[in-house]
């Protein structure tokens, strides 16, 4: 019976998956953004915090565990052994913990089940929240915190107390010079040495599914993905696709490089992006570079590289030998070797979090 239901089922929903693709829309995303961004400078509190921030303050952003019942579907499960490690290091390095968004995969799963499983992971989080060091934004995998009329009372049960989870955060640097640093060790002064704002949101913005309006939101979050889950019917989305993460990147680097937009950190496409450039994107700079000064030995090592790279992905964005350093993202921690990645944000400079020992590499 089942699957005579998802035989006939079937081709009407990938239809409607399609026709309500993620693929990002240029416009939507703009707009998107910049009311977020307005909003948040606004009226703080509402949609987002704004912060104001020094260079000593430290802060650490992972996104995208993607939480589950520890059943062959959980993506994290694979990653949670060094996503405690991490968190259990930055909580005594007392840096704030910043969840990026889809923190909890609850378009597979339902609340109950991931609390059941993700004891030791919300144990840490809540350790962050006792010392006020922890900040929650929900992406489009956990629309639910943003729109179920129960989040607030589920949250309190895992929590132990109120906590509200925002769409953005905008941490206001001052008159602070944020760096990052390069892969020779020279720092390079972001916006021209003026007062840094950082805008932090998962990133599904102008995303047709999942950044409509409260209906649309609702109806993704409480009736496609459940049906979606059930027939196992699973349409290419950012994560997953190369072209998609390529394209939305892109967009939101576009976003981000307008002048007076804040630099901007996500995380959904599971992609690290440092400095507006991806790995790979970084390689081919590199070995650029190293055939320029005749480096023989470099040369070799960066190609090395790009070859092994290059068997998971090949897009790469048009103009990236020429992007300006201010979009960043957090790549995830659901990887299938169990690796993380998250970005670091502390001496004054942003870092790329970049191993499964859950170490830190300067770029």
């Amino acid at each position: 019976m089942f699957k005579r239901i998802r035989i006939f089922l079937f081709k009407p929903l990938l239809w409607a998956a399609k026709k309500f693709s993620s693929a990002p829309k240029k416009n939507k995303v703009f707009s998107s953004l910049t009311h977020l961004y307005k909003s948040i400078l606004l009226t703080p509190g509402d949609k987002g915090l704004l912060i104001p921030a020094h260079s000593k303050d430290k802060f650490i952003i992972f996104s995208d565990q993607h939480k589950g019942r520890k059943d062959g579907a959980d993506d994290f499960r694979l990653a949670e052994k060094n996503y405690l490690a991490a968190l259990a290091y930055y909580f005594n390095q007392a840096y704030t913990f910043i969840s990026l968004g889809d923190s909890e995969e609850l378009w597979e799963n339902n609340i109950r089940q991931v609390k059941k499983h993700n004891q030791q992971n919300f144990k840490i989080e809540k350790s962050f929240l006792q010392a006020n060091r922890f900040i929650k934004v929900f992406g489009n995998h956990d629309l639910y915190w943003d729109n179920d009329p129960f989040a607030a009372w589920q949250l309190k049960n895992i929590y132990g107390q109120k906590i509200k989870v925002y769409e953005g955060i905008i941490l206001q640097f001052g008159n602070d010079v944020m760096t990052t640093t390069r892969p020779n060790n020279q720092a390079q002064k972001n916006r021209q040495g003026l007062p840094l704002q950082l805008l932090l949101t998962h990133g599904h913005q102008g995303d047709a599914r999942s950044d409509g309006n409260w209906f649309s939101k609702f109806f993704v979050a409480n009736i496609w993905a459940p049906i979606q889950s059930l027939l196992k019917i699973n349409p290419n989305t950012p994560a997953y696709d190369a072209n998609k993460k390529n394209l939305h990147n892109t967009m939101m680097y576009e976003w981000s490089a307008l002048e007076n937009n804040p630099v901007l950190i996500t995380g959904h496409t599971h992609q690290p992006v440092f400095a507006s450039l991806t790995h790979l994107e970084r390689l081919y700079k590199q070995l650029q570079t190293a055939i320029r000064y005749q480096q023989k030995t470099e040369v070799a090592r960066w190609q090395k590289e790009i070859t092994k790279l290059e068997k998971k992905m090949t897009t790469t964005s048009v103009n990236y030998r020429k992007m300006k350093p201010c979009y960043f993202n957090t790549g995830c921690c659901c990887y299938s070797d169990g690796d993380i990645t998250g970005i670091e944000i502390a001496d004054g400079e942003i870092r790329l979090l970049n191993g499964q020992q859950a170490t830190v590499e300067k770029f």
